[in-house]
């Protein structure tokens, strides 16, 4: 009987030789952003940068009281002294004519800021004359901005108590003007400069008043009668600007060298006197040859951005703009930098004011009030600007060389770019940003300056915001009027991130023919697909539930554009095509016919079964809003319904629980189109479950047992899961509002719950058969399911007799069957679909007026009503609006439709034979409510309820699919980055986990010779019935009938206990860790076919599923026998019900499921998808799977005693193999070594291990071992294998046959026997064997401490 000794030994793909570069290379499952994500949009952030009040200073008024040759008597000159207004020497002409040239100049010079104002002079004016002037202003200006410029250096300086200085009208008195009254005739919005000495004065006096004025508003809206209430009061002062050329204390410079208004000239010819001053500082004999002659030579124009000129222009606007948006809050910001032009050019010229009078002990001031600025650091940057600019000068204008620009703006984009690829995530904002807009304006730099503001705005929404309120919006619209195609990709890309983050841009693109432009790109075959998705992208947000961009799209051919690119490689872009299409047609008929004329539903069919989830969902999407139009049907029109309907249905058991959140949705959309046909299958349905007992195993599962056995005192309580994974209780009526996470599962069993078992006789229901908004479903979990499997039972289409309506039948059976999803969420949804219609269906049905409590029931209908006839009667009275039933079901009151027998109820209480007055009684009475007048105070009125599935039902994919391009694209991702902490801590896994698999293979390799050393026993909540190891950790789960509890088999802690979610008759049979080498998943399998995927287990956190689907849909009812609670194992061979098997590959990420089926079904859960089903050929269920990647081979071990192989690379037809049926009963394990000749070895119930080799067809070797096996395992890497048996004992033999250990008893628990085993598994890299049995205990074996 001797053997090969390394027949057993399989090394999991890990031989000595081998690096552990294969944790690196092993794909990982269920850790895309869809599982590790809430499947939701991003918070929509507050539009701080759309200027709500855009406005324009309308009037000018320019007060100058200069009395020209008089000096005001509180003013000592110098002498010399300065003497220039507004570049004029006052005394080079006669005084009045030198009055009205600087007039006219002040203008001209203000003019270059805002031409299109209305301007008026009052030359040395008396009060009247300002007053006059004034209010005409503020009269025609109505709600905008008005500027009063005063120039007082002809008069005296300004009052303490508010007063400014003009004339009478002789010119032989100052009269004082207040500021008070100046404020009144002014009124606001206001912008104020004063260029007079102690300047400041008048703007702390400004203050006051203004503080007054709110405290008298204030008085007079509180006391009507108050005497100031009675004046009309002047409007209060908020909105008003003032700039003043000096502190309170301060006079202004006299210096000769500088104009005497040197405060107007920063303001308004600020290049002209920034030269000037460069000049007069010592730092200019640095530049030879330059004069203040010289200066006034630089050629070109201002506004000419190509001559000296223009480009030093251009130069300061963008530095003062930089200094400001550096400095200032943002919203001061915004308020004086980007909502007036001449109010921004003021306050920019205002920083270089600043910088010039400080050097001459001057301050001037603002209100409101800004930081100083004069010492900020893009100042030097000015200075050299202008000194390359000035060195030029002698040689262009004496010889005529050409002129070179200045490199001003490609240094600071080079600043820019420093800043992107050296900064870190966490810091400032780059000062350069305002800049990287004016350079939007050069053709020159336009290219780099897109290029790094898309990387810029790829650093997320925060950035996207920043760029916004610098004001790059005008800019990068007008740039889509630019037919160059290199700034294609790059304006693409730019407008796609701002979308993302602000979709309300939308309108601002149709409103410009922006969207014409992305149309050409989605239509350009030659663009590459990631730009062509953002254009689809773009599309997709200007169409969005705006119907004028809907309509531009539809003219600019959107939806034969985006059919074409529905195959295209790049699965992206598929994904946003049909998002597009989804959206272009929701609640627009033009668009859904032009698809149908394109066969728009037919050529998206294809997408329903792409690789990508995202991309199936999309195309979920996309059909469900083209049968969700709100427009009237035509029977074409019902025809795609119907169709696109029963595409949608084979997506049933779609692998991926987002695609089928969105299947409910879509079908729901149907739902509400068709409401009247589905009201009648839903009565139907509700009829046939009344009358049909249906052998349900919940019926002959335990009373009221929500969670494992409950019986035992002591046992903690289950762990609360958190909202995300939403436990699916089993207590009948389910909540809609506050869904079931809430419910505390206590030792007690089930709370005590409302339970409609059977409608008609329940008279607890009848009493309030509640809107959906009421605290209890119609229709219960327990309901729906029982009525999901009579549906399988009995044929209802011939109860409905019309096939017309088959279609119905069987949407609506796909609901019943998505409201018992695995997924809580996708189940959820289902259930208010569900229960919407079986709300309307019964409210339809119901008597007018409810008489006692048992009305109900005799008016139960018999056939389905004719909601059309039963409600509007012909030539009735109109019916109420306030209870009008039609709310109930459609906006618009429908004739009787023609499918349905138009037959009355059997009972219909009337009054006086008139079913019209049942309109006065509201459908949801309370039982004992006084009548019709008592409507409107019940609150039940169900009205809307059209639009309570449609509205409330949606799954946020879209919002969460735009996230991907709000978020950075350019960024490698954390996984890739070495020095990122996600990477460290996988590099520390994968280094335990080549130490565990050096270690353990040492000791396996020097031989097992023992292996009963008890190293950890506790007492599990619930009888054992699935156990698995951890491969790389000390953790072990072990699952019982529902739910599964963590143990650290090390510390002997137990780290958590949670509830798997499976229905009441449902058990858990197999349990797998997904990326166990990695961030392990648990993955659970119960015997009625569904697969549920968990993480966050065993740690602090809250347990949370990741994913859940149905893996095998057609679990035989019948072998899913009762609970099994006495023991799991009797005699297997009797009882039947292998539940559900799997396996798993994390080399390729495929998982095999078996069990009570016919077949092997294969899931690729990276594409969440089944990728193939294999028939077994036999008449009895799998019991045990296992796989080889490396051979592409599956050995099924059957109930019927056969071991089959089959070769998942071959056809259906040809895939089997081999059979072996040497095995006479049940299969226990059969189990194919992970090598490239490893052996097949199976056992049966009857205790005969064989070895089979996959290409002999007969056995190789046999051993013999104890009878009546209940379980067993082997071990993958040593030469061992243990044997449970009924008989309360474990065997453990080698790979000759040899027992080498026998374990009866506990270890220092009472020396108590073990029961019955239900469960045992070896570790799969120790030598360590986990052990459960029948009396809740749970321990773990290894060899002698020594060994380990």
């Amino acid at each position: 009987m001797k053997m090969d000794t390394d027949l057993l030994l399989s090394t999991l793909g890990f031989s000595e030789e081998e690096p552990d570069m294969n944790d690196w290379e092993l794909p990982l499952a269920f850790m895309k952003k869809r599982h590790s994500e809430k499947i939701e949009g991003s918070k929509a952030l507050a539009q701080s940068w759309r200027m709500k009040d855009r406005m324009k200073t309308v009037s000018v008024a320019l007060v100058l009281c200069l009395n020209v040759g008089v000096d005001p008597p509180d003013v000592v000159k110098t002498s010399p002294c300065a003497r220039l207004e507004c570049w004029i020497d006052p005394l080079s002409m006669s005084p009045q004519k030198a009055l009205e040239t600087i007039g006219a100049n002040l203008q001209k010079q203000y003019e270059n800021w805002q031409p299109r104002a209305r301007y008026k002079q009052s030359l040395d004016p008396t009060v009247d004359e300002v007053k006059k002037l004034c209010t005409s202003l503020r009269r025609n200006a109505k709600e905008e901005r008005v500027l009063f410029h005063y120039n007082g250096h002809g008069v005296p300086r300004p009052t303490v108590n508010g007063e400014i200085w003009v004339f009478n009208k002789n010119y032989t008195q100052y009269i004082p003007l207040s500021i008070y009254d100046l404020q009144t005739w002014m009124g606001s919005p206001s912008i104020f400069v004063y260029d007079c000495s102690n300047a400041g004065i008048i703007v702390k006096s400004f203050k006051q008043f203004a503080l007054q004025r709110e405290q008298e508003l204030e008085v007079a809206a509180i006391n009507p009668s108050h005497p100031l209430a009675q004046m009309s009061l002047p409007p209060s002062m908020k909105n008003c600007i003032q700039l003043a050329a000096c502190e309170a204390s301060e006079l202004l410079p006299m210096n000769p060298d500088l104009p005497a208004d040197l405060f107007t000239s920063c303001l308004t010819t600020p290049i002209k006197i920034a030269l000037r001053w460069f000049c007069m500082q010592k730092s200019s004999k640095l530049v030879p040859g330059v004069t203040l002659d010289l200066i006034e030579k630089i050629p070109g124009r201002l506004n000419d951005r190509r001559t000296p000129l223009g480009e030093l222009n251009w130069i300061f606007t963008a530095i003062t703009d930089t200094i400001a948006w550096n400095v200032l809050p943002r919203d001061l910001f915004q308020k004086l930098f980007r909502q007036d032009l001449l109010v921004a050019s003021l306050f920019r010229n205002f920083l270089l004011a600043e910088r010039i009078m400080r050097s001459y002990n001057c301050t001037p001031v603002s209100s409101p009030r800004l930081p100083p600025t004069y010492m900020h650091a893009m100042w030097q940057a000015w200075d050299l600007a202008v000194d390359i600019c000035l060195s030029q000068l002698p040689t262009i204008i004496e010889e005529g060389t050409a002129f070179r620009h200045s490199p001003f703006f490609a240094e600071q984009l080079t600043a820019f770019q420093v800043w992107l690829t050296m900064g870190v995530e966490n810091r400032n904002p780059p000062e350069q940003l305002p800049i990287v807009l004016q350079v939007l304006l050069s053709q020159v730099h336009r290219l780099r300056a897109l290029d790094l503001l898309g990387r810029f705005l790829d650093l997320g929404p925060w950035a996207v915001s920043l760029a916004l309120s610098v004001g790059i919006f005008p800019y990068v619209l007008k740039l889509l009027q630019s037919s160059a195609r290199e700034l294609r990709p790059l304006l693409v890309f730019i407008w796609a991130k701002i979308l993302a983050v602000d979709s309300s841009c939308q309108a601002d693109l149709v409103k410009d023919n922006g969207h014409k432009y992305f149309l050409s790109v989605l239509a350009d075959s030659y663009m590459p697909a990631e730009h062509r998705t953002m254009a689809v992208f773009i599309l997709a947000v200007i169409v969005n539930s705006y119907s004028t961009g809907q309509e531009a799209c539809l003219q600019g051919n959107l939806i034969a554009n985006c059919l074409e690119q529905l195959s295209d490689p790049h699965p992206l872009l598929r994904q946003w095509v049909a998002i597009c299409l989804g959206r272009i047609w929701q609640n627009f008929d033009p668009a859904r016919w032009c698809g149908v004329r394109d066969s728009a539903h037919e050529k998206l069919y294809i997408l329903l079964s792409d690789p990508i989830p995202e991309v199936r969902c999309a195309a979920v999407f996309a059909l469900g809003t083209f049968v969700g139009n709100s427009a009237e049907r035509t029977d074409h029109s019902t025809t795609i319904d119907h169709n696109v309907a029963m595409m949608l249905a084979q997506l049933i058991n779609d692998g991926s629980p987002v695609v089928r959140k969105e299947l409910v949705v879509a079908l729901s959309h149907l739902v509400v189109q068709y409401e009247s046909n589905f009201c009648t299958v839903a009565l139907q349905f509700i009829e046939e479950e009344k009358n049909y007992t249906v052998p349900s195993p919940a019926n002959t599962a335990e009373p009221g047992n929500l969670t494992p056995v409950r019986d035992s005192p002591g046992i903690p309580r289950l762990r609360s899961v958190n909202s995300y994974t939403n436990i699916r209780a089993v207590t009948t009526a389910r909540n809609l509002n506050k869904s079931l996470q809430n419910l505390n599962l206590n030792e007690e069993g089930a709370p005590a719950a409302f339970s409609p078992g059977n409608l008609s006789t329940s008279s607890s229901a009848s009493s309030t058969l509640g809107s959906p908004d009421n605290d209890e479903y119609i229709l219960s979990f327990e309901t729906l399911d029982k009525m999901r499997r009579v549906s399988s039972y009995s044929s209802l289409n011939s109860l409905i007799g019309v096939s017309f309506n088959s279609v119905y039948t069987q949407i609506w059976r796909v609901l019943l069957h998505l409201a018992a999803d695995p997924f809580p969420e996708v189940s959820d949804l289902a259930m208010k679909v569900l229960n919407c219609i079986a709300y309307k269906a019964m409210m339809n049905t119901r008597p007018q007026r409810i008489l006692d409590s048992g009305s109900l029931t005799q008016s139960a209908p018999a056939s389905p009503t004719s909601k059309g006839t039963h409600i509007h009667h012909a030539g009735g009275s109109p019916p109420m609006p306030s209870t009008s039933s039609s709310s109930l079901t459609n906006e618009v009151p429908k004739p009787p439709t023609r499918d349905q027998p138009a037959t009355r109820p059997p009972y219909t209480p009337t009054i006086g034979g008139q079913a019209p007055h049942s309109h006065q009684f509201p459908r949801t009475r309370k039982m004992f409510d006084k009548g019709p007048e008592q409507a409107a105070e019940d609150g039940d009125e169900p009205c809307g309820h059209r639009n309570y599935i449609s509205a409330t039902l949606q799954t946020g994919l879209c919002d969460w699919s735009a996230k991907y391009f709000a978020q950075p694209v350019t960024k490698i991702p954390e996984e890739h980055d070495l020095q990122s902490q996600v990477r460290m801590e996988r590099q520390w896994r994968f280094l335990r986990n080549t130490r565990v698999r050096k270690q353990s293979r040492s000791i396996t390799q020097r031989g097992v010779s023992r292996l009963d050393d008890q190293i950890f026993i506790n007492r599990n909540p619930g009888v054992p019935s699935v156990v698995k190891f951890h491969p790389f950790n000390t953790c072990i789960a072990v699952a019982d009938k529902d739910s599964i509890c963590f143990w650290d088999w090390e510390k002997g802690e137990r780290l958590d206990y949670f509830y798997n979610g499976n229905p009441r008759y449902t058990r858990i049979t197999a349990m797998e860790y997904l990326n166990g080498h990695d961030c392990s998943l648990l993955l659970t399998a119960t015997d009625d076919g569904a697969l549920r995927v968990w993480k966050n287990f065993a740690d602090q956190k809250n347990p949370e599923m990741v994913t859940a689907w149905q893996g095998l849909s057609d679990m035989l009812p019948t072998t899913r026998g009762l609970a099994r609670r006495v023991s799991i194992y009797l005699d297997r061979s009797k009882q039947g019900g292998a539940g559900m098997v799997v396996d798993w590959e994390q080399e390729t990420g495929l998982l095999m499921t078996s069990g009570d089926v016919r077949i092997i079904r294969i899931w690729d859960t990276d594409r969440e998808m089944k990728v193939q089903d294999i028939p077994t050929g036999a008449d009895s269920c799998v019991t045990s799977l296992s796989c080889d990647s490396q051979r592409s081979l599956i050995v099924a071990g059957l109930g019927d005693g056969s071991v089959r192989v089959f070769d998942r690379r071959m056809g259906p037809n040809e895939c089997r193999i081999m059979t072996y049926r040497e095995h006479s009963a049940w299969v226990v394990k059969a189990h194919l070594q992970k090598e490239t000749n490893g052996h097949i070895i199976s056992v049966s119930v009857n205790g005969d291990v064989r070895f089979f080799e996959p290409r002999t067809p007969d056995s190789v070797n046999v051993l013999q071992t104890v009878k009546g096996l209940t379980a067993l395992d082997i071990h993958p890497q040593a030469n061992l294998f243990a044997c449970g048996s009924m008989n309360q004992f474990i065997a453990l033999y080698n790979a000759s046959g040899d027992v080498i250990s026998n374990i009866k008893y506990y270890d220092g628990f009472m020396g108590q026997r073990i029961g019955a085993i239900s469960c045992l598994a070896f570790h799969p890299h120790w030598p360590h064997l986990a052990v459960g049995s029948n009396d809740y205990y749970m321990s773990i074996y290894s060899t002698e401490k020594r060994l380990r």
